[in-house]
């Protein structure tokens, strides 16, 4: 109990100084997380660093047989074992907290089991090395390869800025070029006009009746390679544009671009918080794509709803703002069209990468069968890095054809793009640092002893501490960065019971509420749409966190109804 009471402890501390460094010292993201990792660092002891190591990658015991000595295990997900391979058996001693070898196994065999349907089960038979005088292990001891039991005593010998360096690191490795491409690519559809080509080729097929909802759908289209305060910043001069077209619907527009774009903002990768929380948690990148579309569209159908009901009870007028007057607008609308790439050019770099990633993993989960020459191509073609640079190759492609410009203008522009993305690098990579330092704490210890493990209890924990974390500081970035790295230890759990991309969803919709003067987008929002901040928000704060509430109960249902265990 006292191991459990030290790690909330350490747990308040690294969140307290990660919100304090924003909220109260005024702290760019990137040292804030960094100073929540090194405090976190600071207070973790070595037993609990060895401790998250092994049980990582350890091969849990299933049954001791006494009259055979045969000991049947688990293969571990992060872990190698093969037939002849020598193993240690480790037993904790709750006085020290340390570890020491029981027993020296030997594998005979490695297999795997159907599960009718899931995905195969590796599981492995290991004996007591006959040279070796040692005893039956207990079923709550640790098995793993001596190697890995040397790197953990490694790892625990580390100073904290390696420590905090290695987490920083491996999250640049996982998803540095993803947000590198991501960047260049939604940098490029806003200078070659495609994206401005996308919501008006809406527009055109919706008609004026269909405007909110070429709104919504162009928004979440677009959120998904372009962060959400640039998304809005390009649509809400469309939107006033069509409010002095119609004569009325303003707050109607205003409010389906939100609902557009912040969803995708926080459920479909390559967006940076979506792409970090699938990182983390070890989910396919494609699945994650797949999963956020399906629960991004029951949000947005739910905001839009919602923005049609206020938009019957209110009106919001239009009011020149310093970014646009009403000149600017005009010459928007006047804009020639011949100047705009097509349609199915401009569609080109958001939907290929979707398509390449998740098509390669719907193939895997059902057409195995196919050839190997087959896998070769789809597997290159859909790695996600591969999928995200062809994109982007695309993007810089239709920049240069749409511009008439010479490769140094382009390099300007993917300059300027990189010197975003850097920034977005830097502090999830900090945030990276900070969620593997907290799992070395043994945090996921505490959400383990929950009930049960009730499916439902974790998601709803999951929605919590990330809501929570968000209205104290305002990021839905940061809040779904710090609270991935309290939850991240659960999702290797063979235990869990159903899918984490439910665990990733939840944490999504957390980011959602409650979003108000701390968060940037706010502001965004009220400025540049004319809205004074009281009704900022009594129009988008309710809508927006009542999204992730409807987001939350579409997870819970799918949790219980679809576990995809």
């Amino acid at each position: 109990m006292g191991s459990a009471w030290s790690t909330i402890a350490i747990l308040l501390v690294g969140v307290v100084v990660v919100v304090g460094g924003v909220l109260v010292w005024r702290l760019h993201a990137f040292l804030a997380l960094i100073l929540g990792a090194l405090a976190v660092a600071v207070l973790t002891p070595s037993q609990s660093v060895v401790r998250h190591h092994l049980e990582s990658s350890q091969h849990p015991i299933l049954g001791i047989d006494a009259r055979t000595g045969e000991i049947r295990l688990r293969v571990g997900s992060r872990a190698v074992l093969r037939e002849g391979m020598l193993c240690i058996a480790l037993r904790r001693s709750e006085e020290t907290g340390g570890y020491e070898a029981v027993a020296e196994l030997d594998v005979q065999e490695v297999f795997t089991i159907e599960t009718g349907g899931g995905k195969p089960r590796r599981e492995a038979v290991a004996k007591l090395r006959p040279d070796v005088s040692s005893s039956l292990p207990d079923e709550d001891d640790l098995v793993v390869s001596p190697e890995v039991w040397a790197e953990a005593n490694r790892k625990a010998a580390q100073n904290i800025g390696a420590r905090v360096a290695a987490g920083f690191g491996n999250t640049c490795t996982k998803i540095g070029i993803l947000i590198a491409m991501a960047s260049i690519i939604g940098k490029c559809l806003l200078d070659s006009g495609a994206a401005d080509r996308i919501v008006r080729a809406a527009l055109k097929l919706l008609g004026e009746r269909g405007a909110p909802a070429a709104f919504l759908g162009s928004g979440f289209l677009l959120g998904i390679p372009v962060f959400f305060d640039t998304v809005f910043y390009l649509m809400i001069p469309l939107g006033k544009a069509m409010r002095m077209r119609t004569g009325r619907n303003y707050l109607l527009y205003v409010l389906t671009i939100v609902a557009g774009g912040t969803m995708a903002h926080s459920l479909v990768p390559p967006t940076p918080g979506p792409l970090f929380v699938a990182e983390q948690l070890g989910i396919d990148i494609g699945a994650m794509i797949l999963a956020g579309c399906i629960v991004g569209a029951f949000t947005a159908s739910f905001g839009y709803a919602y923005a049609t009901v206020v938009n019957r009870i209110w009106e919001l007028p239009v009011r020149e703002t310093a970014e646009f007057s009403l000149s600017d607008l005009e010459a928007i609308t006047q804009r020639d069209e011949n100047e705009l790439p097509p349609t199915w050019l401009s569609l080109l770099p958001i939907v290929l990468p979707v398509v390449l990633i998740a098509g390669n993993t719907v193939l895997k989960a059902y057409a195995p069968g196919l050839p190997a020459t087959f896998w070769q191509v789809a597997g290159t073609l859909g790695d996600k890095n591969i999928a995200l640079g062809l994109s982007a190759a695309i993007a810089m492609a239709m920049l240069v054809r749409q511009k008439r410009t010479d490769l140094r203008s382009l390099a300007e522009s993917v300059q300027s793009s990189l010197a975003s993305g850097g920034v977005i690098i830097l502090i999830t990579a900090a945030g990276g640092a900070f969620g593997s330092v907290l799992q070395q704490t043994g945090v996921s210890h505490l959400i383990r002893d929950l009930p049960h493990s009730s499916p439902v209890v974790i998601i709803v924990l999951a929605f919590l501490i990330t809501m929570a974390i968000r209205t104290a500081q305002g990021s839905a970035t940061v809040a779904m960065i710090t609270a991935v790295g309290i939850l991240a230890g659960l999702a290797g759990s063979p235990d869990l019971g159903f899918h984490p991309v439910y665990i990733a969803l939840a944490i999504g919709c957390g980011s959602k509420p409650i979003g108000w003067m701390n968060d940037s987008g706010f502001w965004v929002v009220g400025k540049m749409s004319g809205m004074t901040e009281a009704e900022t928000l009594k129009y988008v704060t309710p809508m927006t966190s009542l999204m992730g509430f409807v987001g939350l109960i579409v997870v819970v249902i799918g949790v219980i109804v679809f576990p995809m265990a």
